[in-house]
């Protein structure tokens, strides 16, 4: 039997990053996102954000493409979230998004990050947390990634 370890952070903003995730009906949405990455034989380790983002850590079956699962995840709940009172401001996902390769020696430490989002977002924007998130992984910001 193969051995696979494949773990991603996954960082998702709303349409132009707009605060459309009311803090009180999010678990709603993620409950919605977690039954994706479910049903594409994946795990969803922690899910969290705040009104204009959602972090996810996954595990990603090895029969699944990573770019497969986000289109999945962000066309599923979009529709879902525009056709659910609860969220009437959402106008969808941005174009874009991040995802980024973890080491299981990191997991705990990113389902912390995931958890203190709330905290996390007390001093520093999104904008700002992408910007060191791309950079921190080697990749060139640019931004057309905020789109």
């Amino acid at each position: 039997m193969s051995a696979v370890s494949s773990l991603f952070h996954i960082v998702i903003n709303t349409h132009r990053r707009e605060m459309t995730i009311p803090e009180d009906k999010s678990e709603q949405l993620y409950r919605y996102i977690w039954s994706i990455v479910q049903s594409r034989s994946c795990r969803l380790l922690r899910i969290n954000g705040i009104g204009n983002h959602v972090h996810l850590l996954v595990e990603l079956s090895p029969t699944v493409c990573l770019s497969d699962l986000v289109r999945d995840i962000k066309q599923g709940s979009s529709k879902w979230a525009k056709q659910n009172p609860c969220f009437p401001q959402f106008r969808g996902w941005g174009k874009e998004y991040g995802a980024f390769s973890c080491s299981v020696r990191d997991k705990e430490s990113v389902i912390n990050y995931i958890i203190n989002q709330r905290e996390h977002h007390r001093l520093k924007t999104f904008e700002d947390e992408y910007r060191l998130m791309i950079e921190h992984s080697g990749l060139e910001w640019n931004e057309y990634r905020l789109t």
